[in-house]
């Protein structure tokens, strides 16, 4: 009985206080997913630890569901009447912003010494971005109005790009790690390359199955737009088909949002009642996420960490603006969607444990700085993608 009660009082303070927490970023400079995390560290292990072991046990559920609302509704912005304007933008920049960054990080680490398979891993693990954290910063700026009709079309292109980050992040790794086991006097496993093009294409298959009848099904019994239950038993049933099959669900869910924004003629509005549900679950993600983080990883980070923590900044953004360059973008998104691409999240965190565990005489390298920068690019990297999209 104890344990139900501090479950639901723990839930409960966590929604009203994320809530305050929401409010106060209407009228700061910050924005919301950096406010839910600095208060999340305040009252985790790092600050107060209030949070109750059992509570915080569910943080891998309560991501996992998080995610695949977030694959879902980006899934939704990749439809073929926004790709018509933005396609060279989308492909480009994100392109040349994951390759860039695993460049510029490997050699820079490489100058200093550093092993040169590691050097590659850690390169290619920077690629990666936070889907989550950009979809939340976009949503609350355009519930608030603050975007004008260019800035409109700038976030759009930023979530689209995010949209097939993760796939770009996922080859750029299996090819990272094949190279380094080469290097490292292994030979060359084709594995990781078989594993990685499992998570993407069958994970993109499977969005391809459960998208196109749930396009023609849902939003019968309450024409114009599918109702809550309908959305959110799509998006739970391919979370949980695609984590049996063990490809990536992220990928999954953003196939389905893609499939059924392109063949549901008969929606209004497809994603709204995912829209109105996703809210609490992204304050309980972020919170917990905050709670989660341990601050004494920074004693850690040292000159490689520093390093890396700079090159991908500058990876980013001259990846941006390269891709920019080559697709002929707005002198906006030239400008601006090098910052807005910095927040990183979980994703690198999962590379950097399969990378250990194939390299455990590096684990603790790995470990220490891809956890710290992770811990700082959550932090400062809304902030910026917020100001990016404000100046855009």
């Amino acid at each position: 009985m104890e344990s139900s009660s501090q479950f639901l009082l723990t839930l409960g303070g966590i929604l009203l206080l994320g809530l305050i927490t929401s409010t106060l970023a209407h009228r700061t400079c910050l924005p919301r997913v950096t406010l839910l995390l600095v208060f999340g560290i305040a009252i985790g292990q790092a600050g107060l630890n209030i949070i109750p072991l059992e509570f915080s046990s569910y943080f891998d559920l309560i991501a996992e569901i998080t995610l695949l609302m977030v694959g879902f509704l980006l899934g939704s912005k990749l439809t073929l009447d926004s790709l018509k304007e933005s396609a060279g933008d989308v492909f480009w920049i994100s392109f040349c912003a994951a390759l860039i960054t695993a460049i510029l990080v490997s050699t820079l680490l490489i100058t200093i010494n550093v092993a040169t398979d590691i050097a590659i891993i850690l390169g290619c693990i920077a690629s990666a971005t936070a889907p989550t954290a950009i979809l939340d910063i976009v949503s609350e700026a355009k519930k608030q109005g603050q975007l004008r009709p260019r800035q409109i079309k700038f976030s759009n292109t930023l979530l689209s790009i995010v949209a097939i980050d993760d796939v770009w992040a996922l080859l750029l790794f299996a090819l990272g790690l094949s190279v380094a086991k080469t290097l490292n006097g292994h030979g060359a496993d084709s594995v990781f390359f078989l594993t990685a093009a499992w998570e993407i294409f069958g994970a993109i298959s499977l969005g391809v199955l459960i998208g196109v009848p749930a396009a023609y099904l849902t939003g019968r019994a309450k024409p114009g737009q599918p109702m809550i239950i309908e959305a959110l038993g799509i998006v739970f049933i391919c979370g949980g088909i695609a984590t049996w099959i063990e490809v990536s669900y992220l990928i999954a869910a953003m196939t389905v949002g893609t499939t059924i924004a392109n063949l549901a003629k008969h929606h209004d509005y497809p994603f709204h009642a995912i829209e109105n549900f996703e809210s609490p679950f992204m304050i309980v993600f972020f919170v917990l996420a905050g709670a989660s983080l341990d601050l004494a990883s920074f004693e850690q980070l040292g000159l490689i960490g520093v390093l890396y923590i700079i090159a991908r900044t500058l990876g980013k953004y001259l990846g941006s603006l390269l891709g920019s360059q080559l697709s002929g973008s707005s002198i906006e998104t030239k400008k601006w969607m090098g910052l807005a691409l910095l927040p990183q999240a979980g994703v690198p965190i999962g590379m950097a444990l399969v990378a250990a565990n194939q390299f455990p005489e590096h684990r603790q390298i790995l470990l220490s700085v891809v956890i710290t920068s992770t811990i700082l690019f959550d932090i400062i990297g809304p902030i910026l993608t917020r100001y990016a999209l404000k100046k855009a």
